[in-house]
């Protein structure tokens, strides 16, 4: 130990920096702590300095199953790793409401951007923060993967329609007005399945 109370992380097993962890009130079984020190140690080496508080603090975000938690949602279950890389990769049933929601922001951003995807503008991430909201956290990567299947079906109907209203019609050029009208989330999903859902149109 130093003057100011830090260590080298080399030295975190050994029964001194032991004692002070447990005296501060930290479980060194836990999966906070042991994915705390993971990340520590991935970001530097042994001969890197550490102090009781800064892994209190790296605690703080992961939850009691060492899983990472979003700073932005406050969620956890939803860092991509190469282990769950592939089994998010599948469809899962999801609440209509976030399908509808989906549905309806998609509409709506696409009528004003003329067909234009806006990165800067989209409230598209609020629509899966609330679905991530209502799914329990192993389903959470797999949900928003499903989402984003309906979300390429509804935008793809939306396109169709505003070609067979106007078949001069291209991305960025005014819709024709009620092109989309008869489009609806259940005509857009009538034999389309999610599984098979791709962007033809360069949307």
């Amino acid at each position: 130990m130093n003057s100011i109370g830090s260590f080298q992380l080399s030295q975190l097993n050994s029964s001194s920096v032991q004692a002070q962890l447990k005296a501060a009130g930290i479980n060194t079984n836990s999966k906070q702590y042991k994915s705390a020190v993971k990340q520590m140690m991935s970001a530097g080496n042994g001969a890197m300095y550490g102090n009781i508080q800064g892994i209190k603090n790296l605690m703080s975000h992961y939850d009691k199953d060492g899983d990472y938690i979003n700073p932005v949602n406050g969620l956890a279950g939803l860092l991509v790793t190469d282990e769950n890389e592939n089994s998010r990769k599948r469809i899962i049933s999801i609440p209509d409401s976030s399908k509808e929601e989906m549905y309806e922001l998609t509409k709506k951003e696409f009528l004003r951007e003329n067909g234009v995807c806006n990165g800067d503008t989209t409230k598209r991430t609020d629509v899966y923060n609330n679905l991530y909201r209502k799914m329990s956290k192993k389903d959470r990567l797999a949900a928003g993967y499903t989402l984003e299947k309906y979300e390429r079906i509804y935008r793809q109907a939306f396109y169709d329609a505003a070609k067979k209203a106007d078949p001069n019609w291209e991305i960025g050029k005014p819709i024709k007005a009620g092109a989309l009208d008869d489009v609806t989330r259940e005509s857009a999903e009538t034999g389309k399945s999610p599984a098979q859902a791709t962007l033809d149109t360069k949307i």
